[in-house]
């Protein structure tokens, strides 16, 4: 039975490369294992996904991929869809992916963010809260070895606490804390 997977992480938690490693099963094992990325995220290029490790994949964007599939009868060619940054996905794009897994059998893996620089749920990640199938969390820790789970946006050494929900940017500007430094605005023991 296919499912809508959510897997989600603080920055740095590897999520990207989790899903370059899905694809890499899929096709090792001579599956269509589709991989996309809204066309917001131009961090690595048009067309690219890249993970902080180095690996990297050519990808579609969900955009035209919900555009060249919408109508599409047949499914038999694709054996699984991967979503990178699905957190800048809308909540029409999160439900029709719901729609390829329930009428077409197709899964559809997730991987994004939970929340924002201030700890709120972004839209595409609400809504696969909301609808996905299996919901799993991609771990990784603070400075102090704590579970962290916020995503501190970061200018001149200190967290910044305002401005637009979506600033795209990786270790310059981010950094994953637990909660207690998240609340202290606190970025290493110094």
């Amino acid at each position: 039975m296919s499912k809508l997977y959510f897997r989600y992480g603080a920055m740095g938690s590897s999520k990207t490369a989790n899903a370059l490693m899905v694809r890499y099963n899929y096709e090792e094992k001579g599956k269509n294992a589709v991989l996309l990325k809204p066309r917001l995220d131009n961090r690595d290029g048009d067309r690219i996904v890249k993970s902080r490790i180095g690996l990297d994949s050519p990808c579609e964007f969900v955009e035209e991929f919900l555009a060249r599939t919408d109508g599409k009868t047949d499914w038999s060619d694709i054996d699984a869809i991967i979503v990178d940054e699905a957190q800048f996905l809308s909540s029409e794009q999160v439900e029709r992916f719901s729609d390829i897994v329930d009428y077409n059998g197709v899964p559809v893996i997730c991987y994004g963010l939970r929340t924002d620089f201030s700890s709120t749920l972004f839209p595409g990640s609400m809504r696969l809260m909301e609808l996905a199938d299996k919901i799993e969390e991609i771990p990784t820790v603070c400075w102090c070895g704590k579970r962290a789970h916020f995503n501190a946006r970061i200018a001149d050494g200190r967290i910044v606490r305002e401005g637009e929900q979506v600033f795209i940017g990786a270790n310059e500007s981010y950094i994953s804390l637990c909660r207690k430094h998240f609340k202290e605005g606190r970025l290493s023991r110094d």
